[in-house]
């Protein structure tokens, strides 16, 4: 399935989860239902998916954790914030370029609609 296709299947299960819990849980919590609604379509996920940096020749085996990795293509960072920050946009993106995916979506489900919350970030897509 094509990055585009897995984004569709993504944003779907978010707004499923986000119409039935509302705004104001846990990032925690949202990244454990989101990924049970995304398995659900039949996808597979990976959730706090240790990833390792390399840096000149220093290694570090979990130099960050990803939310959610989707079929082994699409990154997801599950955020529970008033205001996505620009930090935020940026670290998914240096997320992307470190584990070489093309595509990620920020999630923000403390908002009233989701519908402005969901913003994708490409990484030479």
């Amino acid at each position: 399935m094509h990055e585009n296709e897995l984004s569709y299947a993504i944003r779907g299960a978010a707004f499923r989860v986000h119409t039935n819990l509302g705004p104001g849980l846990l990032e925690t919590v949202y990244e454990r239902i989101l990924a049970h609604e995304i398995r659900k379509e039949g996808l597979n996920v990976h959730v706090q998916l240790g990833v390792p940096v390399v840096y000149e020749d220093e290694f570090f085996e979990n130099g960050y954790r990803m939310d959610l990795l989707v079929e082994n293509k699409v990154i997801v960072e599950v955020k529970s914030v008033e205001v996505l920050l620009d930090v935020h946009h940026k670290q998914l993106l240096s997320y992307l370029k470190l584990a070489d995916k093309r595509l990620g979506l920020l999630i923000n489900f403390n908002a009233a609609s989701l519908k402005d919350s969901i913003v994708r970030i490409v990484n030479g897509l």
